[in-house]
């Protein structure tokens, strides 16, 4: 599941825009963290706004990170630690609806596709 929400390195403006367009309230997608190399982002939208959290993997396995480190929930898969969240939210903004990138309209992906390739 998570292959299909997975959108690598995708720029938080264009999260926004896609959460924004094709999303509502719950929507969520991972993307690679453009500031900690490793990690991952969880966007999710609530409008009017998309939350991030960041995501750290290490030989516990993964977690949100915290800002009390102390505090740091660690689960030994990325999916389950998604499907955690997506049943008890663990004060952040639930994930309800998994923004999937085949749901996404055939000149959406046109776009993005062709945005890596001038990269």
């Amino acid at each position: 599941m998570l292959q299909s929400v997975y959108y690598g390195q995708i720029g938080q403006r264009d999260v926004e825009r896609l959460l924004g367009k094709y999303g509502k309230d719950g929507s969520f997608l991972l993307r690679d963290s453009q500031s900690e190399h490793g990690a991952l982002c969880l966007c999710v939208r609530k409008a009017p706004y998309v939350h991030t959290y960041r995501i750290i993997q290490s030989p516990q396995g993964w977690a949100v990170e915290t800002q009390n480190k102390a505090k740091i929930q660690w689960f030994p898969s990325l999916d389950i630690l998604v499907e955690s969240y997506k049943v008890t939210p663990h004060n952040m903004v639930p994930l309800l609806y998994p923004l999937e990138k085949s749901h996404l309209s055939e000149e959406e992906r046109q776009n993005r596709e062709s945005d890596y390739m001038e990269m």
